[in-house]
């Protein structure tokens, strides 16, 4: 599109230009999935057999206290009608009050989110700045099937971690830096050291499987004729790698990155739980329990806003790396 023709029919030409069409995509596809989770997150809890009620006050409660707790709630509303009043309480930023302590759940989120954001950030810049590099040098020390011992044992050590829940990499992680070797705390939100036990247990099983992918990406790309022709000039390897490689398997690897940010965040609801820090994750671990409607349903539908915004700024990311992809879909 000519700048000409642009400035002519500016709003024309606005709404024809591919990256308008790319992000109306976007922002649609968002708006549509954050639909998809607020009704997730209210309908999913309700499956969940037993009276929220009753758990909350106890299984000795009056059965008038019991009543007037329900009304009071609307839980005796047909389920159209509460998830009408859930609707216009989220409207009004009113994520409504816990039934257990009674506390406004939206209190509940500004103090725990940050915490989780804290160790899921945290995790995800490990993972990329782990994995990018060690791919891209896996690559290289096996490239045209040199070194086969190194491959071996590349692909035994990732395949294994891949495959370890995070659960389970927490507890042995705490086993052998807390317990065995008191090197680090074991639980708690104190200081820089509480940091390294959460996030290690949810960034080494992405971790292995992003540099997995990274590493076959890596070798495509220097098989391509333009690092042939890099090398038959005997340019530096550092510039071949990191001006000529690198760049080209970014795309790729970012893609993969985004689509194991759903399990990261996800993850950080059992570590949480492990390593006893005050997030969402925890939080929602508890309430679950205590079928605590309100705080369930803000907790989940935190944790999936975030995902989906985290997802849209990777979809953003990709497009300024490689613009050629927000064109191609228009």
């Amino acid at each position: 599109m000519s700048v000409r023709r642009l400035l002519r029919h500016p709003w024309t030409g606005l709404l024809r230009h591919p990256w308008t069409a790319f992000l109306g995509r976007r922002t649609a596809r968002l708006v549509l999935s954050l639909g998809v989770v607020l009704t997730a997150s209210f309908v999913m809890i309700r499956l969940i057999p037993g009276d929220p009620v009753r758990a909350a006050l106890g299984v000795d409660a009056a059965p008038g206290l019991v009543a007037a707790r329900r009304h009071r709630l609307g839980l005796e509303e047909p389920f159209l009608s509460q998830y009408r009043h859930y609707l216009d309480g989220l409207v009004h930023g009113d994520l409504g009050t816990s039934l257990v302590t009674g506390t406004p759940v939206a209190e509940l989120v500004r103090t725990r989110l940050p915490a989780t954001l804290e160790i899921a950030g945290l995790a995800f810049l490990v993972t990329l700045a782990v994995a990018l590099p060690c791919g891209l040098l896996a690559a290289i020390r096996t490239r045209d099937g040199r070194h086969p011992r190194t491959e071996l044992a590349f692909t035994a050590v990732t395949a294994g971690l891949a495959g370890v829940p995070d659960f389970v990499l927490a507890a042995g992680l705490t086993a052998l830096l807390a317990v065995g070797l008191p090197l680090l705390p074991v639980a708690g939100a104190a200081g820089i050291e509480s940091f390294v036990l959460p996030v290690l247990a949810l960034s080494l099983a992405p971790t292995a499987v992003l540099v997995r992918i990274v590493r076959v990406e890596a070798l495509k790309v220097l098989n391509e004729d333009y690092m042939r022709t890099a090398r038959g000039k005997r340019l530096p390897s550092a510039r071949r790698y990191l001006r000529h490689a690198a760049p080209n398997m970014a795309t790729a690897a970012l893609t993969v990155a985004g689509s194991l940010l759903p399990a990261l965040i996800a993850g950080t609801v059992l570590v949480e739980k492990v390593f006893a820090r005050p997030g969402i994750g925890s939080a929602m671990a508890q309430s679950v329990a205590a079928q605590d409607y309100p705080v369930v349903q803000a907790m989940v539908l935190v944790l999936g806003t975030t995902v989906l915004l985290a997802g849209l700024l990777v979809d953003l990311l990709l497009a300024v790396l490689d613009p050629r992809s927000a064109i191609r879909e228009s």
